[in-house]
């Protein structure tokens, strides 16, 4: 009786054990199948990254840059992100369309060092040219307000315009913070606009102080912190559009305002924040020109026009896909451009184009030659990651021998670096 009890109870003991196994067993061919599942996601996702990653890098070797850790100091301390990312955290595409008729660019080529920039007026403080980087660019000590040398020194914003330029960042952890301010005024100096970019707590802090079309002041970005490149430049953007104010820092936009009042000039202004005294503050690459987005344009109207563009002259050109200079690296602005072209291909796929580049006469053809090739290349590598097929395009470079206007003035050149899609 005592053997057949013992016996009873292995038997129950094993039953458990067995169920509790195949229980044990299912939690974890669930959790392998809930990480292979996030796994392909990841994948999926980081595909669709790195295909935008080579579109605005050309040149780039992405496997090395993974494998390999960067020797370049300024960039030792960054952490890395592991795991799934957001690809619209990782990268936005950004709306931003540059104008196209240039009343003001100034990249201080031919400038000499050490001597106040000859395009600028001084207001306040104390600038020079210089040198950060590799860029010549205008350097600021603390306090320092100046504004562009124009023919008409108080008014010469339209209703209707952009204005860029790259400004340099210092790492918080080595170097004082920076700050700089754009003030945008009316032709009798009463300030109507201000847009400040700051350092806060290692980030970066975008804020515009506005007077909107009802007559109060009311402020937008405050409290919002984006990440900063350190010890590097980066790129600002701006576009008003009658009443509507859009602020993008390195192709992504971090303020939108509606309804704000118009601006006649504007004072650049290296702002004391926090009890600032540092003096690595620099600027450089500034374009002011006419036109841009219209306001609240929607993609159906920015097709219209690719289209109209080819059905009426069998071509389309736009000075509005961007390259850093000397360089064939797209802008990130340029990525709105590209898929408007992008879109009319794939919805055309018959279409066959000769995708030229253009560059003005700055510099010799031993340069500008090759560089406009390399140029046409990357737009063709841009499109055909964006899904367009490869074998219906061309890269041609034409560097600066068919200029569309005269070489002798900035909006002239600005015209002159284009890109062409010429239908074959």
């Amino acid at each position: 009786m005592t053997k057949k009890l013992i016996l009873m109870l292995i038997v129950a003991l094993a039953c458990t054990l067995n169920a509790d196994a195949q229980g044990w067993l299912g939690r974890v061919r669930d959790r392998a199948t809930e990480a292979a599942k996030r796994t392909v996601e990841y994948n999926v996702e980081r595909k669709t990254v790195d295909a935008v990653d080579d579109a605005m890098n050309p040149d780039r070797n992405r496997d090395n840059n993974r494998s390999k850790k960067s020797n370049d100091a300024d960039y030792e301390d960054e952490e890395v992100e592991e795991g799934p990312q957001d690809t619209e955290a990782v990268y936005q595409q950004t709306d931003f369309v540059p104008g196209n008729v240039v009343f003001f660019e100034d990249n201080l080529q031919g400038e000499q060092m050490g001597e106040f920039p000859s395009k600028w007026d001084l207001i306040d403080g104390s600038t020079d040219v210089a040198s950060m980087k590799g860029k010549k660019c205008i350097h600021f000590e603390p306090g320092t307000r100046i504004e562009p040398l124009m023919t008409n020194q108080t008014s010469y914003l339209p209703d209707f315009f952009t204005l860029e330029c790259d400004f340099w960042m210092n790492d918080p952890k080595t170097d004082l913070n920076n700050c700089y301010e754009f003030e945008f005024n009316k032709s009798n100096d009463e300030n109507i606009y201000e847009i400040r970019i700051g350092e806060s707590y290692d980030k970066l802090e975008v804020t515009c102080r506005y007077k909107s079309v009802a007559g109060d002041w009311r402020d937008s970005g405050g409290g919002k912190t984006w990440e900063l490149k350190k010890n590097d430049w980066s790129h600002f953007a701006l576009s008003f559009n009658k009443r509507a104010i859009k602020i993008y820092i390195n192709g992504k936009r971090v303020i939108n305002i509606p309804n704000s009042q118009a601006a006649d000039r504007v004072k650049i202004h290296q702002a004391d924040w926090g009890g600032f005294h540092g003096n690595k503050n620099y600027l450089t690459n500034f374009r002011f020109a006419k036109g841009g987005n219209e306001l609240y344009a929607q993609q159906t109207t920015d097709m219209s026009a690719v289209e109209k563009a080819i059905a009426e002259t069998g071509k389309f050109v736009t000075n509005n896909i961007l390259f850093e200079t000397g360089k064939a690296t797209l802008k990130p602005e340029s990525m709105a451009e590209i898929q408007k072209v992008a879109d009319f291909m794939k919805k055309n796929p018959s279409v066959r184009f000769e995708v030229q580049g253009h560059t003005d006469n700055q510099g010799s053809d031993a340069v500008n030659d090759p560089l406009s090739q390399q140029r046409a290349e990357a737009v063709v590598k841009a499109l055909e990651q964006l899904g367009c097929d490869p074998f219906n395009m061309r890269a041609v470079g034409k560097g600066s021998h068919e200029p569309v206007a005269s070489n002798s003035t900035d909006e002239g050149r600005a015209k002159n670096r284009r890109v062409e899609f010429i239908k074959r």
